[in-house]
């Protein structure tokens, strides 16, 4: 009996073992840019233009099935925001303009299920977002005087550190392991808190809106 309960702990030892170096576990780099702005129930939604950010971090892939199903969460530094729209006007018969943009600077946790088929995939799921700091840059010309104003770390006493949101995209995975994809990133939580009296108050009921494009590389067999 005891040579029996061996022997079949080997066998499945054995099976465990090849099972996980079928489905495999990965580990990748990836880097790529944002095109981000707010969306929402926005009373002056021309005043909120496309930003370009960067986005780069590491990613771990699980194999589920055989070159089929994997499961994929990452750590990233993520670039959000917007710029401000081209406001012009005149005054005295001088023209004024006012232009600039913000940065939000996140670390995304997106957990993805990645489905393949061949080189092509697909991938979806949830993503926990942190926002870590606010940078605003704008610039104002008056009078014919220009004058440029650019601040860090702005108070976020009144905004929604703690994002909930989701991912989508589809991609390419060539068998080296390098990588091509593009997904969006949505938001289910509004960017301000309840009673928000900041000085932007269209932000009341933004939320994040990007689109993502990166290339990576993930290192293990297949």
């Amino acid at each position: 009996m005891k040579k029996l309960a061996l022997a079949l702990a080997a066998v499945a030892s054995v099976g465990l073992a090849s099972s996980a170096q079928a489905q495999g576990i990965r580990f990748g780099l990836k880097a790529g840019a944002n095109l981000s702005n707010v969306s929402g129930d926005l009373t002056n939604q021309d005043n909120y233009k496309n930003k370009f950010g960067f986005v780069g971090g590491a990613m771990l892939n699980v194999g589920l099935i055989d070159k089929l199903l994997s499961l994929q969460p990452e750590v990233l530094f993520s670039q959000k925001g917007f710029k401000y729209g081209d406001n012009t006007f005149t005054v005295g018969g001088n023209t004024n303009r006012f232009t600039g943009n913000r940065t939000y600077n996140y670390i995304d946790v997106p957990v993805l299920l990645k489905v393949r088929a061949a080189g092509l995939f697909f991938e979806a799921g949830p993503q926990y977002s942190y926002l870590l700091n606010v940078r605003d840059k704008s610039e104002y010309t008056l009078n014919g005087n220009t004058v440029t104003s650019s601040a860090a770390n702005q108070n976020l006493d009144n905004v929604r550190r703690n994002e909930i949101g989701y991912a989508a995209g589809l991609g390419y995975e060539a068998s080296n392991g390098f990588l091509i994809d593009v997904r969006y990133n949505g938001s289910f939580t509004d960017f301000a808190k309840d009673g928000y009296n900041g000085s932007n108050q269209d932000l009341r009921n933004a939320r994040n809106s990007v689109f993502q494009a990166s290339i990576g590389y993930l290192i293990g067999s297949k």
